[in-house]
């Protein structure tokens, strides 16, 4: 397996969706998945680099893993669901704490997923292959059908057919990510915009999935170059081959 240059961590309250997003976003398509265990990573090849994303589970009785996942992250995506506000609140009572064992250089995105449930223009798939996959055979002879969901009024119908509520605005988003700021001693001025830094994802159709962490992984390129600077300033040393140098210069 290729080594990793950066690590990115997915956090979040189980039932957000943070297992969708990776799949969507490694896999290019949708499943329904079960609450991960313990914590799962993918290995992206991006470009000449290799960025190891973490995903890691919501559960209380797992908490206590998660800031061994986080320790040395170079990006923290911090996931909430647009339709649950104490998805959002657990950001910050549950997960924000276990973020301390992250580079001191970590960037942190606020994700809110599933708006799909509650925006028309999230119904429509993003993705490059067209259509979401469970809807591409009903669109395909249905161009009409989707062009009245996409200028849908706003209350929006769900793919399930059911309507939701948005609980959690981007405003409120942007709110938490200047506390997340300041708990971090970091100077707002110095990074990139809150506004710029929350994102709402779609992983059912794949809305704004790419553009998450395209962004993420052009931003964490200063600390994959550092990286590979420092590893070639300090080699590894091969202990194998240092005790066969000593074997063969010792006398008997």
């Amino acid at each position: 397996m290729k080594k990793p240059d950066v690590k990115v961590v997915l956090l979040g309250d189980m039932n957000v969706g943070k297992t969708s997003l990776l799949h969507r976003y490694m896999e290019r398509k949708f499943k329904d998945t079960v609450s991960t265990v313990g914590g799962a990573f993918y290995l992206k090849q991006w470009g000449p680099y290799n960025i190891s994303i973490w995903d890691t589970a919501g559960r209380e009785q797992f908490h206590g893993l998660g800031s061994m996942y986080c320790r040395g992250a170079a990006a923290i995506i911090l996931t909430y669901d647009v339709t649950s506000w104490q998805s959002l609140g657990e950001l910050e009572e549950r997960f924000l704490s276990l973020t301390d064992t992250a580079n001191h250089d970590c960037i942190y995105a606020l994700v809110g997923n599933k708006v799909d449930l509650t925006d028309a223009k999230a119904q429509l798939s993003q993705d490059s292959d067209g259509l979401s996959e469970d809807r591409s055979t009903a669109a395909a002879g249905d161009e009409e059908e989707r062009t009245e969901l996409q200028a849908a009024p706003a209350s929006p119908v769900s793919l399930s057919g059911s309507v939701l509520r948005k609980q959690v605005t981007l405003e409120d988003a942007v709110a938490l990510y200047g506390r997340i700021m300041r708990y971090k001693g970091l100077d707002e001025t110095s990074k990139l915009p809150a506004d710029k830094m929350c994102f709402e994802t779609s992983a059912k159709t794949g809305y704004n999935v790419d553009a998450l962490f395209e962004t993420l992984f052009d931003l964490v390129l200063p600390s994959i170059l550092r990286k590979r600077n420092e590893d070639k300033e300090s080699p590894t040393v091969d202990l194998e081959e240092v005790g066969n140098k000593r074997s063969r210069s010792s006398c008997c």
